[in-house]
């Protein structure tokens, strides 16, 4: 911990969460406190950056370390655990010359290296989806690699039958429409002159379908969006990037990004059938998102629900392991948009401040009419010093706040999109998978909450062998 943080240490141990070396493992579960429901049959998968430092050399910031998969596969005979690293081109040129050569996205340093000199080498280390037949892990703006379902070896980049190539923008954030099996996704083309955003469609079977390009007024850093029945949504938030920066001054993507709040927000409303009609934006005020809830329409009406943070919260992933040390609050907040007049009717905002990140529901309800959803808060949000997740919350539009909330203890920290493994035949219920780690003991499980009740604490605990990082984000996939 900084000397700057001595007397405001509000996440005790957490550097024991990210300095050590991550261990690659397979095996069967055993210790399982609690019961696992026995319909609960399929596999887990989480991502996440999992190398901060080589060679006496550590990253500055939590997006720049090397991804790593964990699986839980539950079957029949009980619980087995995998985890791997994400076997990307950037990893094994800096296995073999056992250093850091790739710039990062908060760390840049002498002699660092860009892939063909204009773009990030991707760690992917942001998601992890089971899709067409395929497990595929996503980083940012890079192609998709292809993962052993089973036992998380990488197969190789999947550039969806040739349609992509090493460069196309794409996000970590692709879209399932539950009713086709379709995947939607995004990509933002950079330019001195007109910033464009690709929308891309692909079939159940991967497929390319169709690619829209809607030209944007400023090069936003874009990481989310959202579908709904008839349309792709974007919440571009007025944070910045500066490409003379990152090419001629070399700095990391991190320090090339500007926070312009006075040039404000907008919802950027888009067909998903291309030139069916023009897309439009509406203002939507000066905050922050980074991620999306779900987007659903209604006759005229088309609902954006987001988690809307006052600030841009990349400057609080670093430095490692002093997190979050000035994080700005952030709530669940619901927009009403009129589609015929083109105006936001409504806006309601949920009355969770705790900073609030990776939201997570059914993935059954995806652009339609929902409820409840689960995602991560700080219980220290609005305290100066580090801190770090440590509350499970329920939301629960119906009532306006949050439903439950499940409070970890000191020294112990709560990691990874909550995802929902949905009872079959019950949408919106059944059971909600988080990581732990406790840095009292050195011990990492996962924890599974009915989905209904998890203030009440977990049903399961599944402890592993050894410590793993903090996760991002999460998918559970039914047998």
């Amino acid at each position: 911990m900084s000397s700057a943080l001595s007397t405001q240490d509000l996440a005790p141990g957490l550097e024991r969460c990210f300095l050590f070396d991550a261990v690659e493992d397979c095996y069967e579960i055993t210790g399982i406190t609690g019961g696992i429901p026995e319909w609960l049959r399929g596999s887990y998968y989480v991502n996440g950056p999992a190398r901060f430092e080589r060679a006496g050399q550590r990253y500055r910031h939590w997006l720049d370390g090397d991804g790593m998969v964990c699986a839980l596969h539950f079957t029949d005979h009980g619980v087995c655990f995998a985890n791997r690293f994400v076997g990307t081109r950037k990893l094994q040129e800096e296995d073999a010359a056992g250093k850091f050569l790739y710039r990062g996205f908060g760390t840049a340093f002498a002699g660092d290296r860009l892939r063909r000199g204009l773009m990030l080498e991707p760690p992917v280390n942001v998601s992890v989806y089971r899709w067409a037949g395929k497990l595929l892990a996503f980083g940012e703006q890079s192609l998709p690699m292809e993962l052993d379902p089973e036992n998380l070896a990488t197969r190789g980049e999947f550039d969806f039958h040739g349609r992509l190539n090493e460069v196309s923008p794409f996000a970590a954030h692709p879209k399932f429409d539950p009713a086709t099996g379709h995947l939607f996704n995004f990509g933002i083309s950079y330019s001195a002159t007109q910033p464009v955003i690709n929308l891309y469609e692909f079939d159940a079977a991967a497929n390319l379908i169709q690619r829209s390009r809607f030209p944007i007024t400023m090069p936003h850093s874009n990481h989310d969006f959202g579908i709904s029945s008839r349309h792709a949504v974007f919440f571009l938030s007025p944070l910045l990037m500066d490409f003379h920066r990152f090419w001629r001054e070399k700095l990391s993507v991190m320090e090339s990004l500007r926070w312009e709040p006075e040039r404000g927000s907008s919802i950027l409303i888009a067909p998903r059938v291309p030139k069916s009609e023009p897309p439009f934006s509406v203002p939507a005020g000066a905050g922050y998102c980074l991620h999306l809830i779900n987007c659903f329409e209604q006759g005229d009406i088309l609902t954006v629900d987001i988690l809307e943070l006052e600030a841009p919260v990349y400057g609080e992933y670093q430095p490692i392991p002093d997190l979050f040390t000035a994080v700005s609050p952030g709530r669940p907040v619901r927009y009403c948009i009129a589609l015929e007049s083109k105006k936001i009717v409504e806006r309601i905002v949920m009355d969770y401040d705790r900073t609030p990140d990776f939201p997570s529901i059914d993935p059954a309800l995806t652009s339609a009419k929902y409820d409840d959803f689960w995602m991560l808060g700080i219980s220290a949000s609005g305290r100066k010093g580090r801190k770090f997740f440590n509350q499970l919350a329920h939301g629960c539009w119906s009532r306006g706040g949050v439903r439950h909330l499940f409070q970890a203890q000191p020294g112990v920290y709560l990691a990874g999109e909550p995802v929902l493994a949905a009872r079959p035949g019950a949408p919106g219920k059944g059971v909600v998978i988080v990581e732990q780690i406790n840095t009292t003991n050195d011990q990492a499980a996962f924890l599974l909450f009915d989905a209904s009740e998890v203030s009440n604490g977990p049903i399961a605990r599944l402890p592993l062998r050894h410590r793993i990082h903090p996760g991002f984000h999460a998918s559970f996939f039914h047998s």
